[in-house]
């Protein structure tokens, strides 16, 4: 039977007792062959070194300092070294100052309700023709700006849009009515073209504003 040399032992020495006077000798074999060699041959193969000393206490751990990659600066707070947050980019902006998400018409149409609180009031607690008027005025300037801001824009279309205008429109014709009322009211009859300014009419048209305002208000809120 054949046998893999990977199976034998590849080196094995057996020290042969020399005769007097003879050169100590070691018998090297490598599978089945073997040979003779002076044992001063042998000298120096095997682990070069020295071993340590494992009898010998290990000395104690220092403790370091650890230093900085980076050099301090101790004027770091002054104007000269810290620079200033740049509030023209839009992610700083957006991101870090939290700026209001919402969109500019949203932020435009309730602007105005305050503005209508006020003309409602004016007619809950029987405000003067002028104090009504003032309020009516201060409106309608508010909702011009808005109709020039987005006439032709896709806010334009919204149902919140088009009761902001239709409730300007029937504000200033009721303002403008009660201003013909106190100035014409002494010198026409409550009957024909008179009846108009009729006083009975005047209160009739406030209430239709009310209920105009509120529903104004409901579409305000409701816009998204």
């Amino acid at each position: 039977m054949f046998l893999c040399p990977a199976t034998l032992p590849v080196f094995a020495a057996d020290e042969v007792v020399p005769a007097e006077g003879e050169e100590e000798v070691v018998v090297e074999k490598r599978g089945f062959f073997s040979r003779k060699k002076p044992a001063s041959a042998l000298d120096g193969k095997g682990y070069v070194g020295k071993l340590p000393e494992v009898s010998k206490p290990l000395p104690p751990t220092e403790t370091g300092v650890a230093k900085p990659f980076y050099e301090s600066t101790e004027d770091f707070h002054s104007a000269n070294q810290v620079k200033p947050a740049p509030r023209d980019n839009p992610a700083f902006v957006n991101i870090i100052l939290k700026s209001d998400r919402n969109s500019p018409y949203l932020n435009d149409i309730n602007n105005l309700l305050p503005i209508i609180d006020k003309v409602y009031d004016c007619i809950e607690n029987n405000a003067t023709v002028q104090q009504f008027n003032s309020a009516v005025y201060f409106y309608n300037k508010n909702a011009d700006y808005l109709r020039d801001k987005y006439d032709k824009k896709p806010e334009s279309y919204y149902i919140s849009f088009r009761k902001i205008l239709q409730l300007s429109l029937q504000a200033q014709t009721i303002a403008l009515l009660r201003s013909e009322a106190l100035k014409y009211n002494p010198y026409l009859a409550y009957g024909g073209a008179g009846a108009v300014y009729d006083t009975s009419n005047i209160t009739k048209q406030l209430e239709y504003l009310k209920i105009e305002i509120e529903q104004t208000v409901i579409a305000i809120k409701e816009a998204e």
